[in-house]
């Protein structure tokens, strides 16, 4: 039986750090792409010498043609500029739109039977992006950032209750921005929610950190953003699809009607699996809850008009 191949478009931080943990699970070969010449090979090479030592039977390679990325079963998208001083988002936006736009179009001529997984930012509008410089189903094109958000909260309830945290499940929906909406009382400790073993109080705090997560981040690093997380995210998506689990996660997934919300990529449980995205799992909000995800849409909304996606 052929092994799954999994590409890597973006050989920075998040790009590499996803594929030593593609070849480390022995999810599949992988491949990983990039402009600058001699980085991916570098580091593909490197990550090759490390599976003896790990035992993982895949192979690892390097490129900057495309050519060498056909026939994949995934592409992960993680090219894009990161904001730097003086750039606006908007110039941030235009930008990462026309690299995100040119390296789905190369990446999908050469494996038009893939599902991707977009990573770069402002994430719900490059997924946007994606979808339509693709001309997949909707089933096919999902962004990560859902799992990343949630584990984030996961880490803090877990540093806050001093509990595995394996007994947690934390639930957030929405863009991936200021605007996220995470949701305490369908996050749960053991399957006791949230609101039960700590204070509103305490559950705000979590809140605005878990929302705050990149930030607090890029603040220490000044000269870069999360990768070690963010790839370990992407990871569990591929997973679950290669592996046919019908696992829900957190997934950007276009909408069309679901939780009032039409044409658009936003944040919501989706069931992943072979296909893609399987179901997009609806789940019952309250007033509130409905109307910060309607804020949410609201923003990523204005970036896809920016961008004309």
């Amino acid at each position: 039986m052929a092994r799954n191949k999994i590409t890597v478009v973006g050989a920075g931080n998040v790009g590499a750090t996803t594929a030593q943990r593609v070849a480390d699970a022995e999810l599949g070969d992988v491949v990983m792409i990039d402009i600058v010449e001699g980085i991916p090979q570098g580091k593909g090479l490197d990550m090759l010498e490390a599976c003896p030592v790990s035992g993982s039977d895949v192979h690892v390679v390097g490129t900057n043609d495309y050519k060498d990325t056909a026939g994949s079963d995934i592409v992960v998208i993680t090219a894009g500029l990161p904001r730097k001083e003086g750039m606006s988002r908007d110039d941030l936006l235009k930008k990462n739109y026309e690299i995100v736009k040119s390296v789905t179009e190369q990446a999908v001529a050469q494996s038009p039977d893939s599902i991707l997984i977009v990573v770069s930012n402002p994430l719900d509008a490059m997924v946007q992006t994606a979808f339509r410089a693709s001309g997949f189903p909707k089933e096919r094109v999902m962004g990560m950032a859902g799992v990343l958000d949630s584990a984030r909260m996961r880490a803090f309830i877990s540093m806050e209750l001093n509990v595995s945290v394996d007994n947690i499940h934390a639930f957030v929906l929405g863009g991936h921005g200021d605007d996220m909406v995470p949701l305490p009382r369908y996050s749960t400790v053991a399957g006791i929610p949230l609101p039960d073993l700590m204070s509103q109080e305490r559950i705000d705090a979590i809140v605005q950190r878990t929302r705050k997560g990149g930030g607090e981040i890029v603040g220490y690093l000044k000269t870069g953003s999360a990768y070690y997380a963010p790839s370990a995210s992407i990871v569990e998506m591929v997973d679950a699809i290669l592996k046919d689990k019908k696992k829900i996660l957190p997934t950007a997934a276009f909408l069309e009607g679901e939780y009032g919300i039409n044409g658009l990529y936003m944040g919501v449980p989706a069931k992943l699996g072979e296909k893609g995205i399987e179901e997009v799992v609806e789940i019952s909000l309250t007033n509130d809850e409905r109307a910060a995800l309607q804020k949410s849409a609201a923003s990523v909304q204005e970036l896809v008009e920016k961008i004309g996606v």
